[in-house]
């Protein structure tokens, strides 16, 4: 165990965890809404540090991340437990282990062997990915110290639930993120989600304003979030921040406790995408359907294609010094 940071001792042996926007107020021997941060006596104790439940060396596209050094492998890992309990989690089986098995697994993998298996897989990037990084963010912090010693980039692939002086506190360390907005309405967050949208805004704000390169994504789950009034808002949201943010739209298919919806439909990713260009955003991506089109980047100005994609796999890269060859118009991005 680890001690935790960013959290307040009160009286009665009782400590307010401030590491994200629950800021769970937890008994003495009890665990904070994530499972995986407990009271003992007063001080609070990661139950994850070094206990990684999942490695592997993926594409950086799975992420999924299009403008940070496409082409490249992320050295990925995760732990147990996350602060969102999503009806339609795609990775329940360690996400929600520890409220739904009462366990917490992993085998013991150190900040340093991370880095040790990004060398050695070529990876140019570690990325905190299938379960939430916030909650395990002792164990992701000091590897991305580790990391940056080392010149690999780290990547957060989040909810956007961490609060800001966490944030602040891994920022100079962290070269790229991916968030989740699941909706554009606190009553989808509250009852699908268990948590709430503004806290969720507040954070892509910040990660935009503290410079760490950030793609959005949405999962379209039928009759939820697909109507073209909430996708416009989500567009026209992004758009106020920066043209420039990449939006991933993907495909739902039924899982864990939301089984009773269809699988999102082609067509549906399409008018999701071609709602996103007509607000302005200069990229849109549909995903989770390989093969269908949505998932190349063009350019923003002359609509030439600059990258190929098939699933998760680059078919050509024409991006040329960050530029469009046909228009010379700036791509944006990282390691382009």
């Amino acid at each position: 165990m680890k001690e935790a940071l960013f959290y307040n001792k009160q009286d009665n042996n009782k400590v307010i965890c401030s590491l994200c926007y629950h800021r769970c107020t937890i008994q003495e021997g009890k665990k904070g809404i994530c499972g995986v941060r407990e009271n003992r006596e007063g001080i609070l104790y990661s139950l994850v540090y070094g206990k990684s439940v999942s490695e592997s060396a993926d594409p950086i596209e799975k992420k999924p991340l299009f403008h940070f050094h496409p082409g490249s492998r992320s050295f990925s890992v995760a732990t147990v437990g996350c602060n969102f309990k999503c009806l339609h989690c795609q990775n329940s089986s360690i996400s929600q282990m520890p409220r739904d098995q009462k366990y917490i697994a992993g085998n013991e993998l150190s900040p340093s062997s991370i880095v040790s298996l990004a060398h050695e897989y070529d990876c140019k990037s570690i990325s905190f990915t299938y379960t939430e990084p916030t909650i395990y963010f002792e164990y992701a912090y000091e590897t991305s110290l580790l990391a940056k010693e080392e010149g690999i980039g780290t990547v957060f692939v989040t909810n956007g639930y961490t609060t800001p002086e966490p944030l602040k506190t891994i920022q100079p360390y962290l070269d790229a993120a991916n968030i989740d907005l699941k909706s554009f309405s606190d009553q989808f967050y509250r009852k699908v989600c268990g948590a709430q949208l503004q806290p969720v805004l507040d954070t892509i704000r910040l990660y935009y304003q503290l410079g760490i390169w950030i793609e959005i994504t949405t999962l379209i789950i039928p009759t939820y979030n697909d109507s073209d009034e909430e996708l416009r808002s989500i567009a026209q949201f992004i758009k106020t921040i920066d043209e420039k943010i990449p939006w991933h739209i993907t495909g739902f298919y039924p899982t864990y406790r939301l089984t009773d919806q269809n699988r999102t439909s082609v067509t549906t990713l399409r008018r999701a995408r071609e709602i996103g260009l007509s607000e302005g955003l200069r990229y849109v991506y549909e995903g989770n359907v390989p093969g269908e089109g949505g998932e190349s980047t063009y350019c923003y100005n002359c609509n030439n294609l600059l990258i190929q994609r098939l699933g998760f796999s680059i078919i050509e890269n024409r991006i040329q010094d960050q530029k469009c060859p046909n228009c010379q118009s700036p791509i944006d991005g990282i390691g382009l």
